[in-house]
C-alpha cells in the first residue's frame, strides 16, 4: 500500500483488492500486484507513461508473462471522487477497477473498437454479479 490513507479509508481494502483481482483472473496460478496509491503518484506515472498529465482511477502495465500478469496501480482520491460522483460505494468502484485494471493484463481492450468496449463491459458485468456488485454502467 503505496498510500496508507487507503486502510484508513476502507478498512479491509487489501482483502477486497484480492477477492475482486481473483474474480477476474482466468485460469489458476496466475498472480499480479496491485498498488494502492494517491493521485500524485498516478499523475507522474500518467504523465511519464501515456504523456497524459492528470491524474486517472486504474493503470494497468502488463508484464508479458504468462504467471505473473502485471501491475495495477490505483489513485485514491480519484476513485473516491468518482464514487461520490456515480453514487457507488468506494467498495464496489475500487471492486470494478481491479476488475477492469486485471482485465487489461490479460489482453483486454474497450479503447480499439465499439465491440472491443461492449465485450470487455459484458465480461466486467459477469464478474461483478458474481462479486454481488450492481451493473457499473
Amino acid at each position: 500500500m503505496l498510500d496508507t490513507a487507503w486502510g484508513k479509508a476502507l478498512p479491509g481494502v487489501e482483502r477486497l483488492v484480492r477477492k475482486a483481482a481473483r474474480a477476474a483472473i482466468r485460469g489458476a496460478k496466475k498472480s499480479l500486484t496491485v498498488a494502492l496509491a494517491d493521485d500524485k503518484r498516478v499523475r507522474a506515472l500518467n504523465k511519464r507513461d501515456r504523456k497524459k498529465d492528470k491524474p486517472t482511477n486504474v493503470l494497468s502495465y502488463p508484464s508479458g508473462e504468462r504467471a505473473f500478469l502485471g501491475d495495477i496501480v490505483l489513485a485514491r482520491e480519484t476513485v473516491w471522487r468518482e464514487a461520490r460522483m456515480q453514487n457507488k460505494t468506494p467498495a464496489d468502484h475500487l471492486a470494478h477497477l481491479v476488475v477492469h485494471g486485471t482485465l487489461h493484463l490479460q489482453g483486454h481492450d474497450h479503447e480499439t473498437s465499439d465491440a472491443d468496449a461492449e465485450r470487455m463491459e459484458a465480461l466486467e458485468r459477469r464478474i461483478l454479479a458474481k462479486l454481488g456488485i450492481a451493473d457499473p454502467y
